[in-house]
């Protein structure tokens, strides 16, 4: 049987909110809402927080957390989950991004499902429908379109697939707030998690960045670009990857909305 270790990458230098692990989320920082999350997940045999910050590290252990120190010098989470992977004998590598304090356990264990139906899988994400519009057009929002065996084709900024000559349903979707099910194939929000095996971790973190991930600032293509596929099945759970102050805003709405 395969052993998942979920690994949850935790800078302070984000560059559209500095220090947003730590900002404060009902009493709790952000990175330990995403660790309880991660730590209901049936399938993982294990959570760990991987940090380069000597202030996060003081907080995840405040809070029971497993933490590791990692080099300062990563360009990206990929790089700084591998790094632990590299240290640890678990099988199956899962990348859950600290900024996702909503992220559904349930959507982490059918990621770690669908990679234990088959090795031939070496890379995984998920993928759920966009409802709202504002989703669609915006560039915080990755969407994803994928082939008819779940496997994706491309990662965008942009709002892809474009609707070329259905003016009248885009009208529609902005007046009513719902999308018009003539617009199909749906749009795909792509969800802030990704499972690899681990010999495969290792060898895409050593291969060199590619232009279509430095143009779209999506280290996902760096995968595509080489030839490798990215299974990304659909699933009911939405979540909020909190990139803005915007975004912390409405995720303290929606935690408040909760109680």
């Amino acid at each position: 049987m395969s052993r998942a270790l979920i690994v949850i990458p935790a800078r302070m230098a984000s560059e559209r909110l500095p220090g947003k692990v730590l900002v404060d989320l009902k009493g709790k920082p952000m990175v330990q809402w995403v660790w309880e999350q991660a730590s209901q997940a049936k399938l993982a045999q294990g959570v760990i927080i991987a940090t380069d910050d000597d202030q996060v590290m003081d907080r995840v252990k405040g809070f029971g957390a497993k933490g590791m120190m990692t080099s300062p010098f990563h360009q990206s989470g990929t790089e700084r989950v591998a790094e632990v992977a590299s240290k640890l004998n678990f099988d199956l590598i899962v990348n859950l991004q600290g900024d996702e304090p909503l992220f559904s356990s349930v959507a982490i264990d059918q990621l770690i499902g669908t990679m234990l139906e088959s090795e031939t899988i070496q890379m995984a994400s998920l993928r759920v429908e966009i409802q709202e519009l504002d989703d669609y057009f915006n560039p915080n929002v990755v969407k994803v379109i994928v082939d008819n065996q779940d496997n994706a084709i491309y990662f965008s900024r942009h709002p892809i697939p474009y609707f070329r000559g259905r003016e009248e349903q885009m009208e529609q979707w902005h007046k009513q707030g719902f999308r018009p099910p003539e617009l199909s194939p749906p749009p795909y929000k792509h969800l802030g998690i990704y499972g690899f095996r681990s010999d495969f971790l290792n060898a895409l973190v050593h291969l060199p960045p590619v232009p279509l991930e430095q143009a779209e600032k999506l280290e996902q293509l760096r995968a595509l670009a080489w030839g490798f596929k990215i299974k990304v099945p659909e699933t009911a759970y939405d979540s909020v990857s909190i990139d803005t102050l915007d975004d912390l805003i409405k995720v303290r709405g929606m935690l408040e909305e909760k109680e």
